[in-house]
């Protein structure tokens, strides 16, 4: 584990991190969370539950400037988005006798993923607009608590996502594991596309989303985004 702004990030290469996954999705319940420079802020003031997050079986680093920060401090983070994560999982063999849950997409988009990937078995999820705490929240977590399923993707947007995960432990949900992975189904059903590569390798996957969606990404990026100095000054320079 590398230990960088209150966050313990997990180590390795792309295939040891995949295998430490696979491996927990046939143990007792985890969930995993892909930390961004955005969860990093909301984390950090406090609009995210510090208990759902640092909870979380896995930190695995999503975020590449979150990577920069780090070496100035001469620590690695190995980066690995949730979309290649998630990815890779269905595609590897590691992953093969697994049964996947999904939490999020429409149905549409869950025969979608069926095709792309025939040899994987799938379990569809109802999951309506829901507000943590009402009736609704509380049936959808007893449904997916019960479920048959290794591994979850729960798809529902940031800190949604994180707390039906942790939820479920609290529901007593007792093996597999849950992956806090955003949008990785919409990118994998075509429904949004990846940064070309030169933008992942440049840093610069956020100016690509950034671009192609002003209007939703223009105060995550623009007006908050640049608070991840502050608190790395806070966190890693300033203290103690």
């Amino acid at each position: 584990m590398t230990r960088f702004m209150t966050l313990d990030f997990a180590d390795g290469d792309r295939p040891a991190l995949l295998a430490g996954v696979a491996e927990r999705a046939r143990g007792p319940y985890g969930y995993v969370v892909t930390p961004n420079v955005d969860h990093v802020i909301k984390l950090m003031d406090g609009r995210v539950p510090a208990d759902v997050y640092r909870g979380a079986a896995l930190h695995i680093c999503d975020s590449r400037i979150l990577a920069h920060l780090a070496r100035l401090r001469g620590r690695r983070l190995s980066v690995y988005p949730g979309s290649d994560l998630t990815a890779d999982l269905l595609a590897s063999e590691v992953g093969a006798d697994l049964t996947w849950a999904v939490f999020g997409p429409d149905l549409e988009a869950f025969h979608t993923l069926q095709a792309r990937f025939p040899r994987r078995r799938f379990v569809f999820l109802e999951a309506p607009m829901l507000t943590p705490g009402t009736p609704a929240w509380l049936a959808a977590v007893d449904a997916a608590a019960k479920a048959e399923w290794d591994v979850l993707l729960a798809c529902v947007s940031f800190p949604k996502q994180e707390m039906f995960a942790h939820a479920l432990r609290i529901a007593g949900r007792e093996r597999g594991v849950t992956l806090c992975v955003g949008a990785s189904v919409d990118f994998l059903t075509g429904r949004q596309h990846r940064a070309p590569a030169i933008f992942q390798r440049l840093s610069l996957e956020w100016l690509h989303r950034l671009a192609s969606q002003p209007r939703r990404m223009f105060r995550r990026y623009v007006i908050e985004g640049p608070a991840i100095f502050g608190w790395f000054l806070k966190t890693e320079v300033l203290k103690g």
